[in-house]
Protein backbone atom coordinates (compact mmCIF):
# COMPACT_ATOMS: atom_id res chain seq x y z
CA UNK A 1 0.00 0.00 0.00
CA UNK A 2 1.41 3.23 -0.84
CA UNK A 3 1.73 6.22 1.04
CA UNK A 4 -1.46 8.45 -1.11
CA UNK A 5 -3.48 4.95 -0.21
CA UNK A 6 -2.90 4.71 3.43
CA UNK A 7 -3.68 8.53 3.70
CA UNK A 8 -6.50 7.94 1.85
CA UNK A 9 -7.72 4.87 3.69
CA UNK A 10 -7.17 7.15 7.19
CA UNK A 11 -9.24 9.96 6.22
CA UNK A 12 -12.23 8.64 3.87
CA UNK A 13 -12.38 5.52 7.00
CA UNK A 14 -12.32 2.94 4.32
CA UNK A 15 -10.21 0.11 5.11
CA UNK A 16 -9.05 -2.25 1.83
CA UNK A 17 -10.99 -5.34 0.57
CA UNK A 18 -9.98 -8.56 3.03
CA UNK A 19 -7.94 -9.71 -0.53
CA UNK A 20 -6.23 -6.68 -1.17
CA UNK A 21 -4.76 -7.14 2.45
CA UNK A 22 -4.60 -10.75 2.35
CA UNK A 23 -2.36 -10.19 -1.39
CA UNK A 24 -0.11 -7.24 0.08
CA UNK A 25 0.48 -9.68 3.15
CA UNK A 26 1.31 -12.52 0.78
CA UNK A 27 3.69 -10.47 -1.37
CA UNK A 28 5.40 -9.47 1.93
CA UNK A 29 5.99 -12.82 3.37
CA UNK A 30 7.62 -13.76 0.09
CA UNK A 31 9.82 -11.17 -0.12
CA UNK A 32 10.96 -11.57 3.25
CA UNK A 33 11.69 -15.14 2.65
CA UNK A 34 13.30 -14.48 -1.21
CA UNK A 35 15.09 -12.45 0.38
CA UNK A 36 16.70 -15.18 3.24
CA UNK A 37 17.22 -17.28 0.40
CA UNK A 38 19.87 -14.94 -0.85
CA UNK A 39 17.75 -13.26 -4.08
CA UNK A 40 18.60 -9.85 -4.08
CA UNK A 41 15.24 -7.95 -4.26
CA UNK A 42 14.90 -4.93 -7.07
CA UNK A 43 11.64 -3.76 -7.31
CA UNK A 44 7.96 -4.94 -6.15
CA UNK A 45 4.23 -3.92 -8.28
CA UNK A 46 5.89 -3.21 -11.35
CA UNK A 47 3.34 -1.76 -14.03
CA UNK A 48 3.07 -1.64 -17.34
CA UNK A 49 0.63 -0.57 -19.98
CA UNK A 50 0.70 -4.53 -20.59
CA UNK A 51 0.26 -5.89 -17.10
CA UNK A 52 2.04 -6.06 -13.41
CA UNK A 53 4.83 -7.82 -11.71
CA UNK A 54 4.21 -8.60 -8.72
CA UNK A 55 7.92 -8.87 -7.46
CA UNK A 56 11.26 -8.72 -9.60
CA UNK A 57 14.20 -10.22 -7.78
CA UNK A 58 18.09 -10.81 -8.68
CA UNK A 59 19.49 -14.40 -8.37
CA UNK A 60 23.18 -14.27 -9.54
CA UNK A 61 23.06 -13.66 -13.37
CA UNK A 62 19.09 -14.23 -13.67
CA UNK A 63 16.16 -11.77 -12.93
CA UNK A 64 13.76 -13.38 -11.42
CA UNK A 65 10.07 -12.28 -12.19
CA UNK A 66 7.51 -13.37 -9.34
CA UNK A 67 4.05 -13.72 -9.13
CA UNK A 68 2.60 -14.43 -5.75
CA UNK A 69 -0.82 -16.07 -4.84
CA UNK A 70 -2.13 -15.92 -1.39
CA UNK A 71 -4.65 -17.91 -0.24
CA UNK A 72 -6.03 -19.03 3.10
CA UNK A 73 -7.19 -22.71 1.93
CA UNK A 74 -6.86 -25.12 -0.81
CA UNK A 75 -9.72 -25.97 -0.45
CA UNK A 76 -11.38 -25.70 -3.96
CA UNK A 77 -7.87 -25.47 -6.34
CA UNK A 78 -4.10 -24.72 -5.30
CA UNK A 79 -3.45 -21.01 -5.60
CA UNK A 80 -0.68 -21.18 -8.51
CA UNK A 81 -3.92 -22.22 -10.86
CA UNK A 82 -5.42 -19.21 -10.79
CA UNK A 83 -2.21 -18.10 -13.23
CA UNK A 84 -4.15 -18.88 -16.55
CA UNK A 85 -2.46 -18.37 -20.27
CA UNK A 86 -3.62 -14.98 -20.65
CA UNK A 87 -2.37 -13.87 -16.87
CA UNK A 88 1.21 -15.65 -18.15
CA UNK A 89 1.04 -13.91 -21.24
CA UNK A 90 0.19 -10.58 -19.40
CA UNK A 91 3.03 -11.38 -17.60
CA UNK A 92 5.65 -12.11 -20.19
CA UNK A 93 4.79 -8.79 -21.87
CA UNK A 94 5.06 -6.99 -18.54
CA UNK A 95 8.37 -8.80 -18.54
CA UNK A 96 9.04 -7.39 -21.98
CA UNK A 97 8.56 -4.07 -20.81
CA UNK A 98 10.93 -4.09 -17.48
CA UNK A 99 13.72 -5.64 -19.34
CA UNK A 100 13.18 -2.66 -22.39
CA UNK A 101 13.51 0.50 -19.50
CA UNK A 102 16.59 -1.53 -18.39
CA UNK A 103 17.77 -1.03 -22.28
CA UNK A 104 16.95 -4.90 -22.98
CA UNK A 105 20.07 -5.95 -21.25
CA UNK A 106 21.68 -9.50 -21.87
CA UNK A 107 20.46 -11.73 -18.74
CA UNK A 108 18.69 -14.98 -17.90
CA UNK A 109 15.24 -14.54 -16.93
CA UNK A 110 12.94 -16.45 -14.99
CA UNK A 111 9.14 -16.62 -14.35
CA UNK A 112 8.30 -17.87 -10.79
CA UNK A 113 4.75 -18.10 -8.99
CA UNK A 114 4.84 -18.26 -4.71
CA UNK A 115 2.12 -19.83 -3.59
CA UNK A 116 1.20 -18.00 -0.13
CA UNK A 117 -1.09 -20.70 2.28
CA UNK A 118 -2.08 -18.70 5.33
CA UNK A 119 -2.60 -21.14 7.84
CA UNK A 120 -5.74 -20.95 10.37
CA UNK A 121 -7.75 -19.21 7.30
CA UNK A 122 -5.73 -16.34 7.35
CA UNK A 123 -3.47 -15.91 9.95
CA UNK A 124 0.01 -14.19 9.14
CA UNK A 125 1.45 -15.54 11.83
CA UNK A 126 2.45 -19.22 10.60
CA UNK A 127 1.90 -19.20 6.24
CA UNK A 128 2.85 -22.10 4.50
CA UNK A 129 4.79 -22.32 1.10
CA UNK A 130 4.14 -25.23 -1.89
CA UNK A 131 7.16 -26.32 -3.43
CA UNK A 132 9.99 -24.58 -5.91
CA UNK A 133 10.27 -25.91 -9.17
CA UNK A 134 12.90 -24.20 -11.36
CA UNK A 135 13.47 -25.25 -14.82
CA UNK A 136 12.23 -29.07 -13.95
CA UNK A 137 14.34 -29.09 -10.99
CA UNK A 138 12.78 -29.90 -7.47
CA UNK A 139 15.03 -27.25 -5.11
CA UNK A 140 15.52 -27.53 -1.01
CA UNK A 141 13.13 -24.61 -0.58
CA UNK A 142 9.32 -24.47 -0.04
CA UNK A 143 8.01 -21.98 -3.07
CA UNK A 144 6.64 -22.91 -6.30
CA UNK A 145 7.82 -22.16 -10.13
CA UNK A 146 4.78 -22.96 -12.70
CA UNK A 147 5.96 -21.97 -16.23
CA UNK A 148 9.41 -20.63 -18.48
CA UNK A 149 8.39 -19.14 -21.09
CA UNK A 150 11.79 -19.22 -22.60
CA UNK A 151 11.43 -22.82 -22.26
CA UNK A 152 8.13 -23.57 -24.01
CA UNK A 153 9.03 -20.45 -26.92
CA UNK A 154 9.90 -23.63 -29.34
CA UNK A 155 6.52 -24.99 -28.97
CA UNK A 156 5.11 -21.59 -29.65
CA UNK A 157 3.12 -21.44 -26.70
CA UNK A 158 3.52 -21.10 -23.19
CA UNK A 159 2.71 -24.09 -20.84
CA UNK A 160 2.03 -24.99 -17.26
CA UNK A 161 4.51 -27.68 -15.42
CA UNK A 162 4.89 -28.71 -12.20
Amino acid sequence: MNLLSKLKARFTGKAKPEHLRRGELGERVAKRHLRRLGLKFLTANFRSDRGEIDLVFRDGDCLAFVEVKTRSSEEWVRPAAAVNAERRRRLSRAALDYLRLLKNPTVKIRFDIVEVLLAGGGSARNPTFAEHVCDGKTLPVRLISVWNPMASASAGRVTASG
